[in-house]
């Protein structure tokens, strides 16, 4: 994302004229700032290997003193498909013989492309040595970033990663960056739970509210299941906040840090979760009284199964799932709306289908290859804020959404 460095002053000042006007307003002349943004970053490993946007996201908030004033900037109120092509890395697919396969300034087609016969190939390549399985405590010493894996004539890089095995976690190095980190959040919470063991027996038998949350959640599961991801989030917000620990010591600080904090945390997660179960069982309870509605029931329907399943908690981003009762109040200030003009609802749906179909056949596509598009991603969760827009704009949404707005952003997306 960084680019070479001619370009990324000006890339910056591009990726800013994104942004919505209140938050531009903030950051003029944004020349300038952008200056002040690369004296930050400069020489820090950390903020450079997050990608662009966050540093960025980071810098805003604290140059400007928008987090003493409530202020929030998510990676959706930027718009990188909108900066021109030369803004983007070109990359060149080459085999172990160095022949050219293939080139694109999207990694994420090259990688629907070739990714799985790429990743067939490095698993072949790379196994994990015995003494880095069923781990119970950081015992392996430094977990690099990344590191080196000879491919024939060439060296490639691979990505290290903790994986959960339940009862144990180990060590896999990832042809995907995105791939490792995924697993890696998952196999690191695994191994942090481990170390507290007398803590997760009590949040066995002391999750609050669990017998009035479990009633709701029965539709969709069990007391044990939600009790699980109650858990499970609880100890990945008390032990993965950023940067991620990667020595046997900065290991142990967390564990100390985050014993202090368990208790409120989990608190902090049952008393959402409670909010989000609740909002959602007040608009599925709402949905028989409006069966003349068919069309507009079928699609609030479809929604709340994409929202709600039975791994909702962990599999939920919980930036997200902070979202998720306004949401649901959307849907419910909808209903009220669509007895009196059911040919307006009507004409919404109509506006913001082909929208959800084009995310749908992407995400498909994206999904049968092995791909990733952090881009598409924000797209789809933008497409659940547009339903507050245009059912619900008295809720008001975090960043500004229109349909001609995303359909622009998708031409973006499309052709990137």
């Amino acid at each position: 994302e960084w680019l070479v460095p001619g370009l990324i002053k000006e890339k910056l000042v591009q990726l800013i004229k994104t942004l919505p006007q209140k938050i531009r307003a903030k950051l003029v002349p944004v020349p300038e700032f952008v200056e002040e943004v690369l004296a930050a970053v400069e020489g820090n490993d950390r903020k450079l290997n997050q990608g662009i946007i966050n540093p960025l996201i980071e810098f805003i908030l604290e140059a400007r003193g928008l987090n003493a004033r409530g202020w929030a900037v998510t990676p959706d109120a930027f718009r990188p498909d909108a900066l021109p092509p030369h803004f983007s890395m070109n990359y060149k697919l080459i085999d172990e013989h160095g022949r050219q396969l293939d080139m694109n300034r999207s990694l994420v087609a090259l990688r629907g492309e070739w990714g799985k016969e790429a990743k067939e190939e490095f698993a072949e390549l790379h196994e994990t040595p015995s003494e880095y399985t069923q781990l119970t405590d950081w015992t392996f010493g430094e977990l690099p970033e990344l590191m080196e894996v000879p491919v024939g004539k060439q060296t490639v890089i691979g990505y290290p990663a903790l994986i959960d095995d339940g009862e144990t976690v180990s060590l896999k190095v990832f042809d995907s960056a995105e791939e490792a980190a995924d697993a890696h959040r998952k196999g690191l919470s695994r191994l942090f739970m481990l170390q507290f063991r007398e803590q997760v027996k009590y949040f066995d038998k002391n999750v609050p509210g669990l017998t009035q949350m479990a009633m709701q959640f029965m539709a969709l599961g069990s007391s044990d299941d939600l009790k699980r991801q109650i858990v499970e989030l609880t100890f990945e917000r008390a032990c993965l906040t950023e940067p991620l620990p990667t020595t046997p010591e900065a290991f142990k600080v967390r564990c100390t840090e985050a014993k202090a904090r368990l208790g409120l945390i989990m608190q902090e997660v049952c008393r959402l979760v409670g909010t989000v179960l609740t909002e959602w069982q007040a608009v599925t309870k709402k949905l028989p009284a409006f069966k003349a509605h068919a069309a507009a029931v079928a699609d609030i329907e479809v929604q709340l199964k994409r929202l709600i399943g039975k791994n909702f908690v962990v599999d939920t981003p919980f930036e997200r799932l902070q979202h998720y009762p306004r949401y649901f109040k959307a849907i419910g200030v909808r209903l009220d709306k669509l007895k009196a003009n059911p040919a307006r609802d009507a004409q919404l749906m109509a506006e913001y289908a082909p929208l959800w179909t084009n995310y749908e056949r992407r995400a498909i596509q994206l999904a049968k290859m092995g791909a990733v598009d952090p881009q598409l991603e924000q797209f789809r969760w933008l497409l659940e804020e547009l339903r507050v827009g245009l059912y619900a704009q008295e809720l008001r949404t975090p960043v500004p959404v229109s349909v001609k707005r995303l359909q622009k952003q998708w031409e973006g997306i499309k052709n990137g």
